[in-house]
């Protein structure tokens, strides 16, 4: 039998699942919805969400991908042989299908945004209407949005093609430092620019007056998009652990990477946003129309706009790899297939599930199911219903059907002393499982298809 292919280092493994979970959800959603409901009260309630749900559901995941060495499907057949489960461990691969198929399209305007960039179009704008104009242009030209959605998903097939330890640990050591490295950049020029100090107040000075039970809701339901849950991505790179890793530090360094790239985009949107005089709650629009402005307006503006699409296509890159591994590793593990064979195949299919996506704001903006277009059916279907859904059966499944006493054993092996010598820490880690988690998921599985609303 072949040797499955593994992480060269553990650090490798840090940066590429730390990869996975920064992605446009920090860089293009976190901004926008923290502006949508009040900055730093929302930030914190954010904070407390990652720290009591995210991270427990995180170190289950991880988990089970190393206790069984599979992909999501034959992680839950090896624990558990029962139809329902396996069926569970599928939807999780089909998550990464429907996810992956329009995030290539998103992430493709941003590969774009760095040639508009480059060619200096920002600098026409006067107002975001403007700016947001053009972007409507932009996606409204077939041939623009399909051949940056195809230039990326073959940027994207590329690093998984060279494998686990070629590909996606040695693409997360280059990319992960120089997002990092570029973040920082953006963050020291957003806060030495005239106003910045409105925009940090925005971001940690709470205002409590902002928050409600949607804001809550909304700020768990990002926790759990933001750190890759649900989708088999975690359960597929935690495949690739040594049974001897320490996975409870390893899911808390990841966690810590994924939190503070948030923040420091949020520093560095807010100070630019603010500066200008800007509006920072006008939603998903804040990167496409509102930065553009920004970055016109800002001393050297036009290399900080590069700078900052070039940041964001790094994080979606690091993102969807990781999804596109979810896919490529069922049919390894599974079928027998070979990884060339593999991501070729599962690539170009990705790529034409997301032309319905692509083509959702120009040839086939009338085409509407149950009222939506493709791109927003995709996306709801995946992040609203597909998301929390395996969230909340992952939990149930680690605390109560592979059981307390195995899962704890499982999860001390390897773990550092603050852990398994602390029978508080441990515990209360699958009294989360058990209890909270489980029941927080699905309240916001009830708040995300529309049954509760506050």
């Amino acid at each position: 039998m072949k040797k499955r292919e593994s992480w060269g280092t553990h650090v490798g493994f840090i940066l590429a699942a730390a990869g996975s979970a920064i992605g446009l959800g920090n860089i293009w959603k976190f901004p926008y919805i923290a502006g949508e409901n009040g900055g730093a009260a929302f930030v914190f309630v954010y904070l407390i969400c990652i720290a009591l749900i995210g991270l427990p559901v995180l170190m289950a995941e991880i988990l089970m991908g190393r206790e069984t060495q599979r992909n999501p499907v034959g992680a839950f057949r090896a624990l558990n042989n029962s139809k329902f489960w396996i069926a569970v461990g599928g939807m999780g691969v089909v998550a990464g299908f429907l996810i992956l198929s329009y995030y290539n399209v998103v992430a493709g305007w941003a590969l774009g945004y760095i040639v508009e960039a480059i060619k200096g179009s920002f600098f026409d704008y006067t107002t975001p209407a403007m700016a947001g104009e053009h972007f409507n242009q932009l996606v409204q030209t077939p041939v623009w949005i399909l051949g940056y959605h195809l230039l990326f998903a073959g940027l994207t097939m590329f690093v998984v093609y060279a494998g686990v330890k070629k590909g996606i640990e040695l693409g997360s050591k280059i990319m992960m430092p120089l997002l990092f490295v570029i973040i920082v950049i953006l963050v020291i020029r957003g806060i030495t620019l005239p106003g910045s100090g409105k925009g940090m107040a925005f971001l940690w000075v709470a205002d409590w007056s902002k928050i409600n039970g949607n804001s809550v809701l909304v700020a768990l339901g990002h926790a759990f998009f933001t750190l890759s849950l649900g989708m088999g991505a975690m359960m597929t790179y935690g495949s690739y652990m040594s049974r001897e890793d320490d996975i409870p530090s390893s899911a808390l360094q990841i966690v810590i990477l994924d939190t503070l790239i948030a923040l420091l985009a949020g520093i560095a949107i807010f100070t630019a946003v603010f500066s200008a005089g800007l509006n920072p709650a006008v939603g998903p629009g804040l990167i496409f129309q509102t930065l553009p402005v920004v970055f016109a307006k800002m001393p050297g503006g036009y290399l900080f706009s590069i700078l900052f699409f070039i940041l964001l296509v790094l994080a979606a890159l690091s993102s969807a790899i990781s999804l596109l591994e979810v896919i490529v590793a069922y049919f390894v593990d599974e079928k027998g297939w070979d990884r060339h064979r593999a991501v070729l195949v599962m690539g170009t299919i990705v790529f034409l599930i997301g032309v319905p996506s692509s083509l959702s704001y120009n040839l086939m903006a009338d085409v509407k199911v149950f009222g939506l277009n493709f791109f927003d059916l995709v996306d709801y279907l995946a992040a609203n219903i597909l998301l929390p859904l395996g969230g909340f059966l992952i939990a149930v499944f680690v605390a109560w059907i592979w059981g307390s006493d195995r899962a704890l054993r499982a999860i001390k092996s390897g773990a550092a002393t603050w852990f398994r010598q602390r029978h508080e820490v441990s515990a209360g880690w699958l009294s989360v499982l058990k209890y909270f988690a489980p029941v927080m998921i699905f309240v916001v599985f009830l708040y995300s298809i529309g049954i509760i609303r506050f």
